[in-house]
């Protein structure tokens, strides 16, 4: 298991899986709410299942039942979700010190 590197966009994954984090999320999904591009996105959940934060697992259907390719599903496992947890308190505290204030989150829309 490696360590995980908090870059804006795995903080985005990290923040949409932690949104349910008992609930399965696909690629698709996932790139949605986050926005993050298939080619960001799918080398930051290899590395997150890498470390032992997501698991992974193909859907159990039939392709041409569904009319659609085989989902793969992500969750967070146990220690992902500890870790994330902490990992974005420990970033939310930091950027609290830096700014001298609590940040408050930006909500998407006009400026």
């Amino acid at each position: 298991m490696g360590e995980v590197r908090l870059t804006t966009a795995v903080v985005k994954v990290l923040a949409a899986l932690l949104q349910e984090p008992t609930v399965e999320r696909y690629g698709l999904d996932l790139m949605r709410a986050t926005g993050q591009p298939s080619g960001t996105l799918y080398p930051i959940l290899v590395r997150l299942q890498q470390a032992g934060w997501v698991s992974a697992r193909w859907e159990d259907t039939d392709p041409v039942e569904a009319g659609r390719p085989a989902r793969r599903y992500y969750r967070l496992t146990p220690l992902g979700i500890t870790e994330a947890r902490r990992e974005l308190a420990a970033l939310h505290q930091e950027l609290n010190r830096v700014t001298g204030g609590p940040v408050q989150p930006r909500l998407a829309g006009p400026a």
